[in-house]
């Protein structure tokens, strides 16, 4: 049987400002992050590793809560 693909998302929490990553479908969070540079490169390291992608929620404006980012582990961001 073929594997999925593994899916992490980033997104801003509402409580404290703080960057989280879930794995998808998942309700924990894996690991907290001050800035959204930092999540995203642990994303990357995560998903890479699984061969996974990353999916950057938007966390200002009208796009609010929706996927800004979407990146596969060694590419450059599709979007």
């Amino acid at each position: 049987m073929a594997e999925s693909t593994k899916v992490y998302h980033i997104s801003k929490r509402k409580e404290d400002g703080k960057w989280t990553i879930k794995f998808a479908g998942g309700e924990k969070v894996i690991k907290l992050f001050k800035t959204k540079e930092e999540a995203i490169a642990y994303g990357d390291a995560v998903a890479g590793n699984q061969g996974g992608i990353v999916l950057v929620h938007a966390s200002k404006g009208a796009k609010a809560g929706k996927i800004q980012k979407q990146k596969k582990a060694g590419t450059k961001n599709v979007k």
